[in-house]
């Protein structure tokens, strides 16, 4: 199943361009003075520049990436009047969450879905599905409005390029550790780096980065569950919890590939350590604690 979100495949991507152009030119050649050994402070800066540097890069262009990916149109001006409700829902919503206004767009989709992102609170992306529209009453679209407008207000995706950003680090750091340590011991390179070094290094970069996507699965789930409380606060438990079930019965084509984290409903997994969303019931069941309601 599609279940690795834009953000995290576009990281991967920058990070292996970035580990092949660096070996290349040499810039990642972190030894001691004499050639021999690793300098592990020298490393560790190195893996925190380029692992941050990554994961910003990723959220720089995530609103770009997400408008290309899903051929969202954003409203620039109202010519309907089911455009002109969804842009002065969402301009209520980002007052009453204390946000700036984001941009509101519609994308093609026979699935009920959508999306939040962008770089700040003040400068984000609301984009809503065709088939969200088509398929859901306006109490509902004006609930999942609110759980995309709380992920903006929660800054769940400057907390998500953070964490994403410390395991790039570690996943370069490590990586390289393991390219060096197998260079020496099993291909016994003594100076230097021999090309074992190379392939070795970015094949465990691609691994550790599938390892360390657990970790922001884990995140991209705690926050579904805040987004949620945030969509009730903004349009009612009871519309919220209608969204959800509603989103149960949905069909047709999921978000593009590795768009299920940003969206308000994501795809099955074949692993749930991999899973961007929780189960719908889990959602459902927690807002009805939450609320008060009756299971």
């Amino acid at each position: 199943m599609k279940r690795v979100l834009l953000f995290l495949a576009t990281n991967a991507a920058i990070l292996v361009v970035l580990a092949i152009v660096l070996n290349l030119l040499g810039v990642d050649r972190v030894l001691d003075e004499q050639g021999v050994n690793l300098d592990y402070r020298a490393l560790l800066v190195f893996a925190a520049v380029f692992g941050m540097g990554g994961s910003f890069i990723s959220l720089w262009i995530s609103k770009w990436m997400a408008k290309r990916t899903t051929g969202a149109v954003v409203i620039t001006e109202p010519k309907t009047q089911t455009e002109r409700w969804l842009v002065e829902t969402v301009s209520n919503q980002a007052k009453a969450a204390g946000i700036g206004m984001p941009e509101v767009a519609i994308f093609p989709s026979e699935q009920p879905n959508a999306f939040a992102t962008g770089a700040r609170k003040d400068a984000a992306l609301v984009a809503v599905s065709t088939g969200l529209l088509q398929n859901m009453q306006k109490s509902e679209v004006e609930a999942v409005l609110g759980h995309e407008v709380s992920h903006i207000a929660n800054g769940d995706m400057v907390t998500l390029t953070l964490i994403q950003g410390v395991v790039n680090t570690f996943v370069i750091f490590l990586s390289r550790v393991i390219g060096h340590t197998v260079d020496r011991v099993v291909f016994k390179t003594e100076r230097g780096y021999g090309p074992a070094y190379f392939l070795v290094t970015i094949a465990a970069q691609i691994l550790l980065s599938i390892l360390a996507s657990i970790i922001v699965a884990w995140f991209s789930r705690y926050r579904e569950y805040r987004a949620d409380a945030g969509g009730a606060n903004l349009a009612g438990t009871a519309a919220m919890i209608a969204a959800l079930e509603r989103l149960k019965g949905g069909d047709g084509e999921p978000l593009p590939d590795g768009m299920q984290a940003m969206g308000i409903s994501g795809g099955k997994s074949f692993a749930a350590l991999f899973a961007s969303h929780p189960d719908l019931d889990d959602r459902i069941a927690a807002l009805k604690s939450q609320g008060g309601l009756a299971a």
